[in-house]
C-alpha cells in the first residue's frame, strides 16, 4: 500500500484541526455531556471510520480494507481496558464533573502523539529487524497471561493506575497548587509557576495510555504492516473514547470478561506474529513443510467472534448476578 507523503500531511492536519478545534470549545465551556451528545458522536465517531475503511477498500483494494477494521475493532476494544484505569484515575484524583471531558480530551491529544511516535518507530524497527516479531509475539503473549493472571486474582481495579515513576517524580519535585483551577494546568502565584491538579490528572492519563500502547502497537502489527492504517484506526479508536467514558460508566463493571476476551485476542495476535517471523525467515516450511501465515480474514473473524462472545457471556452472567441479588434481597 503506497501513501504518498501528501496523505499523510492531510490526515495528521484534519486530525490536529478536529482536536484544537474540540479542546478550544471545550476550554471555554467545560461541562458534562448529556446522554444524547455522547450517543451522538459515538455514532459519528464509528460511521467516519466504517467510511474510512470503505475508502481504504476503494482506493487500495479489499486486503487493505479488511486489516484497517481488523486494526480499529481490536484498538477499540482495547480502548474499553483503558476506560476502566480513566474512571480509577477520575476518582482517585477527584476530578470534578464540568472537567472529565476536557480532561479525557487532552489526554487522549497526549496519547495520540505519544502513538504516533511508536507507530513510527516500530515501522522503522520492523524493516530494519524483521526477528523483532518474535519480541513483539513473546510481548504480547506475556501480556495475555498477564491479563488471565489479573482476572483470576480479581486485583486490576485495585492497582493504584497513577502510580508509577513519571507520577512519583512529579509529585515529588513539582510545585503545584493542590486544587483545581478551572481548565488552566498553570497558574502563576507569588511569582511562581505552579501546576494545578488538572496538569497531574493529565499527566497520568496520558502516562497510563502510554503503558497500554506498549500492548496495543505491536499487536496492530500483528494484523498490518502499514503504518498508516494503524494510525489511523488509532485515531478513530481514541477520537469517541471520552464519549464512550461518559456513556457506559459504570456499565463497563458488567463486562466482566473483557479482560479475559481481550487476552484471547492478544494471544491469537501473538502466535499470529510468531508464525509471521517463522514465515519470514522460511522455518516454516523447513520445519513443517507448510505456510503458517494467518490470513486477515481469519484475525478478522476472530476478534469479531470473540468480541460478540464476551459481551453476550458478560451480559448473560450480569443478568443472573442482578437477578440473584433481587431474589436475596425478597
Amino acid at each position: 500500500m503506497h501513501v504518498h507523503p501528501y496523505i499523510w500531511i492531510v490526515t495528521i492536519v484534519i486530525m490536529v484541526a478536529l482536536l484544537l478545534a474540540d479542546a478550544l470549545i471545550l476550554g471555554r465551556r467545560p461541562h458534562m455531556p448529556t446522554m444524547k451528545e455522547c450517543v451522538s458522536f459515538i455514532g459519528l465517531y464509528v460511521v467516519l471510520a466504517v467510511l474510512f475503511g470503505l475508502g481504504v477498500i476503494g482506493a487500495s483494494g479489499g486486503e487493505f480494507g479488511k486489516q484497517f477494521f481488523a486494526v480499529w475493532l481490536t484498538e477499540y476494544s482495547l480502548s474499553l481496558d483503558n476506560l476502566f484505569i480513566f474512571i480509577i484515575l477520575m476518582t482517585k484524583f477527584k476530578v470534578p464533573g464540568y472537567l472529565q471531558q476536557f480532561t479525557l480530551l487532552v489526554g487522549i491529544m497526549v496519547a495520540l502523539l505519544f502513538r504516533g511516535v511508536f507507530i513510527g518507530l516500530g515501522q522503522a524497527v520492523l524493516n530494519a529487524w524483521a526477528w523483532v516479531f518474535f519480541l513483539f509475539g513473546a510481548f504480547l503473549l506475556y501480556s495475555a497471561i498477564g491479563l488471565v493472571r489479573d482476572y483470576l486474582r480479581k486485583t486490576p481495579e485495585d492497582e493504584d493506575a497513577g502510580d508509577n515513576a513519571v507520577m512519583r517524580w512529579v509529585r515529588k519535585h513539582l510545585p503545584a497548587t493542590g486544587d483545581y483551577r478551572g481548565a488552566a494546568m498553570f497558574v502563576r502565584e507569588d511569582g511562581k509557576i505552579l501546576a494545578t491538579s488538572l496538569f497531574i490528572v493529565v499527566l497520568a492519563l496520558s502516562t497510563a495510555d502510554l503503558l497500554f500502547a506498549l500492548d496495543s502497537i505491536p499487536a496492530s502489527y500483528g494484523l498490518t504492516g502499514e503504518a498508516y492504517l494503524i494510525f489511523t484506526a488509532n485515531v478513530f479508536a481514541l477520537m469517541g473514547l471520552r464519549q464512550l467514558y461518559f456513556l457506559l460508566g459504570n456499565l463497563l463493571h458488567k463486562l466482566v470478561y473483557l479482560p479475559l476476551g481481550l487476552s484471547v485476542i492478544l494471544g491469537f495476535i501473538s502466535v499470529k506474529l510468531i508464525l509471521h517471523a517463522l514465515h519470514h525467515y522460511g522455518l516454516d516450511q523447513r520445519w513443517f513443510g507448510v505456510r503458517t501465515e494467518i490470513s486477515v480474514e481469519v484475525s478478522l473473524a476472530v476478534i469479531v467472534v470473540t468480541l460478540l462472545v464476551t459481551a453476550v457471556t458478560s451480559i448473560i452472567h450480569s443478568r443472573r448476578v442482578g437477578r440473584g441479588a433481587d431474589a436475596a434481597g425478597s
